[in-house]
Formats: C-alpha cells, structure tokens, sequence
C-alpha cells in the first residue's frame, strides 16, 4: 500500500476551496475494472476511503471510493460500497448544514447495507457502518 495521503482540507461544497483537479487520481488508479472484490478492497483508494470517512473528510472519501463502485459487478459488494458513499455524502451534508439531504442518504444507505449488522463485506462488519449512520441520525435529530 502507498503512504496514506492526508488531504490538505476537508472540502465542505459551498464553504472551502476544492482540491486541485486530479489531487487524489492516483489513489483512484488503485481500483481497476476486472478486479475482484477482494483486491477492491485492499486497493489504497478502498482503504483511504475508509480512513477519510473515520475522520472527516467526507468528500474525499466519495473521490476515492467512486472508482471502486463502478468496477465492481452488480451484487451485494457493490451496494455495499453505495452504502459507503452515500454513508459519507450524509455526513457532507450535515456539514453542509443540510439536515434533510443528510436524513434521506442516511436511508438511502441503510436500505444498501445488509440488514444483519453481523453481516461482513469486503472485509467490513455492517455493524460499523449501522452505528456511523445511528451516531449521525443521532446528532440530526438533536439538531431539529
């Protein structure tokens, strides 16, 4: 894996500048069509998604985490990585002071995950993605 490349900003639409054209393309080219799952999701741009989501870099995340979703097949390891985008568009727009959006992803991405929070995918436990998306529907609804 390469070094982890922490991003100079958390880019918030509306509020900051977006990072360079291409800032994070080479931890993109880490996910290929024709890869499989499982070397999805040991590519640095699957395991930087991760880690820009655990802190705070939401955007980011979307970047790196797109190319993985468009290179796997239909099935539960794709709606899975839906459910991670849209888990981090969520959290977007929660800082993007959007509270509505961030409710309706926050379905959206609960409806892609499997149901059991036991349930594994891509080496990631359901469980951990329920309880990012309990914690954020938490802070919405104390937020009304």
């Amino acid at each position: 894996m390469s070094a982890w490349q922490r991003p100079t900003h958390a880019h918030v639409p509306g509020q900051n500048a977006r990072h360079m054209e291409g800032a994070f393309d080479h931890i993109r080219a880490s996910a290929q069509p024709g890869m499989t799952a499982a070397d999805l999701a040991e590519s640095d741009a699957f395991r930087h998604g991760l880690f820009y989501i655990d802190n705070g870099f939401y955007w980011e995340a979307h970047e790196v985490l797109e190319p993985i979703w468009m290179a796997l097949p239909e099935g539960q390891d794709r709606r899975f990585l839906q459910a991670l985008i849209q888990t981090a568009n969520a959290f977007l727009k929660r800082e993007m002071m959007r509270p509505g959006a961030a409710r309706r992803l926050c379905g959206i991405a609960r409806d892609l995950l499997p149901a059991s929070r036991e349930a594994w995918v891509m080496g990631i436990g359901a469980g951990r993605i329920h309880a990012m998306l309990d914690s954020l529907e938490g802070d919405l609804g104390s937020a009304l």
